[in-house]
């Protein structure tokens, strides 16, 4: 059972307990920890799906057109550099060797890709949101976990086969021709197009939802002795 199921039924039993045994403070209790659960639990729901008239509702697949942008400009910047092009073209075009850009991406430094994330995020109408539960710090623990799912994401968008041999192709037809920058951006945004909303939200998704999940707790916890408080006062 995953946590925030979990927490929303802890609060929700505490709450009829205290409606059914006519009890103010274990009501409250009750009351305010399921109010601050639910209140986390759709906040986090937002981030991936539309809801009906919430405004701002589904930011992660709205921006998915931003998301991808930046994972191509990252394989433009990072991996495919003028110097890194010359050392492509260095090799003998008939050995028939394949490139492997596994150990360049293990090198590159994906954290900017996540800081774009969290800047989307925060600059969401979940940013207000976002900072009643400690603000961008609070995002901080994802990652390592979101780096590793990106890098893991490129890897094996460049050992694809078809990627491979297009690029091998473009290279070999290209040896003289000053454009083959612009030959490898097309390839690149090509098979971006493969990079569906969806697949995005998944990404992201899988690895928010697992460490998000404390959020719907500590709303719970907060909510509750909140709640508490408000009994005694």
């Amino acid at each position: 059972m995953n946590k925030s199921l979990l927490t929303n039924l802890c609060a929700a039993v505490i709450f009829l307990a205290g409606f059914l045994f006519d009890q103010p403070i274990i009501l409250s209790i009750g009351l305010f920890a399921l109010s601050g659960a639910l209140t986390n639990w759709l906040a986090i729901y937002m981030l991936f799906e539309k809801v009906p008239g919430l405004y701002g509702s589904g930011v992660i697949p709205s921006h998915f057109q931003e998301f991808r942008r930046g994972i191509h400009n990252l394989m433009m910047s990072q991996f495919f550099t003028d110097e890194n092009i010359q050392r492509f073209l260095s090799r003998d075009s008939d050995s028939g060797e394949t490139i492997n850009l596994a150990p360049v991406i293990e090198k590159i430094d994906l954290s900017p890709a996540f800081d774009a994330l969290v800047q989307t995020v925060e600059e969401s109408s979940f940013g207000s949101m976002l900072s009643m539960v400690g603000g961008t710090k609070a995002l901080e623990p994802l990652k390592p976990v979101f780096i590793e799912k990106m890098r893991s994401s490129l890897v094996n968008l460049t050992e694809s086969d078809d990627f491979r041999a297009t690029l091998a192709e473009t290279i070999k037809s290209s040896i003289a021709d000053h454009s083959i920058r612009d030959h490898i951006e097309e390839i690149i945004e090509q098979r971006l197009k493969e990079l569906s909303p969806q697949l995005v939200k998944e990404i992201v998704q899988e690895m928010i939802r697992k460490h998000l999940g404390w959020l719907v707790v500590w709303g719970g916890v907060f909510g509750g002795l909140i709640g508490l408080l408000a009994a005694f006062m």
